[in-house]
């Protein structure tokens, strides 16, 4: 396997969303501070940019695979807006802290399982020394435009 995670994309044949836009909202996607990076809470995208299919609660009109299909999706729109603001997935250091909510139906508490999908994503493009992390999985009640899950990350680059 290849030793970066430019590479890595390519031998896993993924490819990445166009990343989200955050036009006239009063906030960043993406705040690069020194050596650390903060990514602010990112949704499914489908290729296109626009909201992935499809939206409800976990547990309820979406099952736990559709899920971690979603977070999976989230993992890759964080990966392009990574890649939009340093230029190559290459300069990420390492991953700190994910920090995953689930719009979970009532009773569903497998939140951890459905988080899932976006760390074994990190991993599977950063390797365990670079893409270990921290994280956090809970449930929410609502989750804006109705999508499954939301992400937010921290990580460091390469001084």
């Amino acid at each position: 396997m290849a030793t970066n995670p430019e590479q890595r994309l390519k031998d896993l044949g993924l490819s990445l969303p166009e990343p989200m836009q955050t036009a006239n909202l009063p906030f960043e996607l993406i705040r690069v501070h020194g050596d650390h990076v903060y990514l602010s809470g990112h949704v499914p995208l489908a290729a296109d940019g626009g909201l992935a299919k499809p939206l409800g609660k976990v547990g309820g009109a979406l099952s736990l695979e559709q899920g971690q299909q979603a977070a999976r999706l989230v993992a890759l729109g964080l990966l392009a807006t990574i890649r939009q603001a340093v230029g190559s997935l290459d300069r990420v250091a390492g991953w700190l802290k994910l920090f995953g909510m689930v719009n979970a139906a009532p009773g569903f508490n497998n939140l951890p399982a459905v988080i899932n999908g976006a760390s074994e994503l990190i991993l599977d493009v950063f390797g365990e020394t670079i893409g270990q992390h921290t994280r956090s999985a809970v449930g929410m009640a609502e989750l804006p435009f109705d999508v499954p899950v939301e992400i937010e990350a921290e990580l460091l680059l390469n001084k």
